[in-house]
Order: structure tokens, then C-alpha cells, then sequence
């Protein structure tokens, strides 16, 4: 696992950028994505660069179930917003969220990832190490399923929408056995809120109880981490 440290989530968006940019020169076409507020640093480095993502397919690690793609809520908008208008790739796969079938949907997504092997996966982590929407105690083999939002997931949605009634009770997420068949991981960390789950996934042991420390059984993983999330870290890195 490579560690790199750096100051603020502006230079992490940096260095997230020449990953991919790394990635991008030496073959990589299908590219795991992730939301959230921690890599949008890095998607404005896209954004604002010549890396032609034409010939490129995109596959997303999850979708609120019951949001519509035009939704400014959805993760579809969000990526939308974020990378895709400003740099379409020829295939861009997000969970459907209103799908009929969530078993049939979730094994839909499964064999779109067999058929399209991820090259370079993004991800971010939660306070409690979970990524994707694999929370503590998701099996480290398993593929897309639907995940029961917890009450305080509820809650802290709840400001985005007009009442609480609107925020999605469940998500949609790729699995972790799916997240670790990518060729190459990439796990970006701002903040010293998530300086306890940095410590757990980098120096801690190997448990589902931190999802994410099962990277460390990955041959090909880099995390970039600002200096408040490595505040916790007992090594130098």
C-alpha cells in the first residue's frame, strides 16, 4: 500500500489527478468512480485537463434507490456535475435506482462488472471505514446489493431535501469483492474526522469490521490522505 501525505484535499486533488493520469498512459479504460464532497478536487483536475475519456467506459459504486437520474440528489446528477459534462465517456454505468427488479438489477450490475473489468477504481472512506456503501460487517466477497440506510445516514441526508420523507431509505451499492477485483485502488481521506478510519484501514488489522482495511490485502492500492487524516498514523509514511 502506498501512502501519500499531503496538505489540504486541493493538493490531494492533484495528486489524485496524475494517478489517473498514470493510469490513463498506461492502458486504463474502465474507470470506477465514486460521490461525495472528497473527490471533487480531483474531478476539477479532470475537468480542466486534456485526458480524452471518448474511448472510456465509467462504472459508479452506487445510487440511491428511488432517485431518478435527474434528481439533483442522485449520484447520476451528482457525476454528471461533477466529471461528465465536462468529459463524456463513451459508457457511463450508475445503478438504476428505480429499477422494478433490485435482485435483478443488482445482478445486471454484477455481470456489467465481470464483462468490463475495472482498471483504475476511485474511492472514499467513512468515519466508520466503510466504502462504497459496505458498511461494518459486509462480507469482503460480495457483489451489488441493496443496503438499508441507517437512521443517522437518514438524518444527516435529511438537509438536502425538503423533508425527511423524500430522503431515500436505501442505497444501492457495488460490493466489496467486486471493489477488489480493480487492478488498481485508489483511496482518497481529507479530514481529521476520518483520521481514526485511516489509522484502522492502514495500520490496524484486517476485520470487516473496518471494510476498507481488506485493502490492504490488494497488490496495487495508493491512498492519498491530507495531514489532518494521517494525524493518527503511528508510522512515517
Amino acid at each position: 500500500m502506498k501512502v501519500i501525505i499531503v496538505n489540504d484535499p486541493e493538493e490531494g486533488g492533484k495528486a489524485g489527478f496524475k494517478e489517473f493520469k498514470d493510469a490513463f498512459d498506461n492502458g486504463a479504460r474502465c474507470f470506477g468512480l465514486a460521490t461525495g464532497g472528497t473527490p471533487k478536487t480531483t474531478y476539477a483536475q479532470l475537468r480542466n485537463s486534456d485526458i480524452d475519456f471518448s474511448s472510456c467506459r465509467s462504472i459508479n459504486l452506487d445510487e440511491y434507490v428511488g432517485l431518478s437520474p435527474e434528481n439533483d440528489q442522485s449520484y447520476h446528477y451528482f457525476m454528471q456535475q461533477q466529471l461528465f459534462n465536462a468529459k463524456p465517456f463513451a459508457h457511463s454505468d450508475v445503478p438504476n435506482g428505480l429499477a422494478k427488479d433490485i435482485d435483478a438489477e443488482c445482478k445486471r450490475y454484477d455481470q456489467l462488472i465481470k464483462d468490463h473489468p475495472i482498471d483504475f477504481q476511485l474511492l472514499g472512506i467513512g468515519r466508520n471505514g466503510h466504502i462504497a456503501f459496505n458498511e461494518p460487517g459486509s462480507p469482503v466477497d460480495g457483489g451489488t446489493h441493496e443496503v438499508k440506510l441507517t437512521q443517522s445516514t437518514i438524518d444527516a441526508n435529511a438537509r438536502f431535501f425538503d423533508n425527511e420523507d423524500e430522503v431515500p431509505r436505501s442505497a444501492l451499492s457495488m460490493g466489496i469483492g467486486s471493489i477488489m477485483a480493480g487492478k488498481k485502488i485508489m483511496l482518497e481521506a481529507y479530514g481529521a474526522n476520518k483520521a481514526d478510519a485511516v489509522a484502522a484501514t492502514i495500520e490496524g488489522p484486517v476485520t470487516p469490521d473496518v471494510p476498507a482495511s481488506i485493502l490492504q490485502k490488494h497488490p496495487d492500492v495508493v491512498m492519498i490522505i491530507d495531514k489532518a487524516a494521517a494525524s493518527k498514523l503511528q508510522k512515517q509514511y
